[in-house]
């Protein structure tokens, strides 16, 4: 596996892949990798001839600086993982390196509209304005054929698609499955900072979107939503929220509609806060 950790030569070497007609499938993470970020190589690795991970803590999406901090960087270990998947090549920059301007220099505002007003969007302010500035910037340093990314972050994937569209860059974007424990956990990278504890708690937020998917034509969604939240707090969660939407566009909806629906919800167990989503 290569690795850089400067846009040029990155570029360099996969132009020169690219003029042998090879395919690029471009795979971005945080880091702390887990099979769920495997299970996301493997899919670019399918469809693709060279394959690209790249590793980089972002710090404009976070708006706590104190959850930033507290990032798990487990870069050993990734380096790993990446090698036994079959990874081409890992590109690790440092911050300067993305943010040449500085971090808190001027940077393109994206209208992502709707999208980012709602669920995530309410509770993160500017969250998704630092999501579209670093996947910009990976996109035009990497240039890739697919970009593969995981269903877990539902309203990302959402956020990205359009980001797309605005850049207008031909990328095709594949959502890959949530990757879960044997529990249905959702795996997550925030997953190695709960207690033994928190992580058996854990799960009480994929209970209670199963029992939304399984009970979403019985029982008006109002009343599903709030016996869900009840449930988590009265577990020790801090619920953010627990919404149901159409699956296309993120509008929030009253009552089921036939086409496609997500279940979405975020809460707080103690200093983690965990995301999760079901189609229904």
């Amino acid at each position: 596996m290569y690795i850089f950790k400067e846009i040029r030569t990155l570029q360099q070497f996969l132009e020169a892949e690219k003029k042998a007609g090879k395919k690029v499938g471009f795979v971005p993470t945080m880091g702390a990798l887990h099979q769920g970020h495997i299970s996301l190589i493997d899919a670019a690795r399918e469809q693709s001839d060279i394959v690209v991970c790249s590793i980089f803590v972002n710090p404009t999406q976070f708006n706590d600086p104190k959850d930033y901090e507290k990032y798990p960087i487990t870069i050993n270990e990734d380096v790993s993982k990446l090698t036994a998947a079959g990874t081409d090549v890992l590109f690790l920059p440092a911050v300067a390196e993305m943010y040449p301007e500085g971090v808190h220099g001027e940077h393109r505002h994206y209208d992502f509209g709707y999208l980012e007003t709602v669920l995530e969007g309410a509770h993160r302010p500017n969250h998704f304005q630092g999501v579209g500035i670093i996947v910009h910037k990976l996109l035009e340093a990497v240039l890739p054929d697919g970009l593969f990314m995981g269903q877990k972050d539902f309203q990302q994937c959402m956020i990205v698609k359009k980001l797309l569209d605005i850049i207008q860059l031909p990328v095709q974007l594949v959502i890959c499955p949530t990757r879960r424990e044997e529990d249905g956990l959702a795996m997550s990278s925030r997953n190695l900072r709960l207690s033994s504890d928190e992580r058996q708690l854990a799960t009480a937020i994929f209970n209670e979107l199963i029992r939304i998917k399984e009970n979403v034509n019985q029982t008006p969604l109002d009343e599903l939503k709030q016996n869900a939240i009840l449930n988590l707090e009265q577990q020790g969660f801090q619920v953010d929220y627990i919404e149901v939407a159409d699956a296309n566009n993120l509008r929030v909806i009253s009552a089921p509609i036939p086409e496609s629906m997500v279940a979405l919800a975020a809460a707080k167990l103690n200093e983690v806060r965990l995301i999760d989503n079901m189609l229904l």
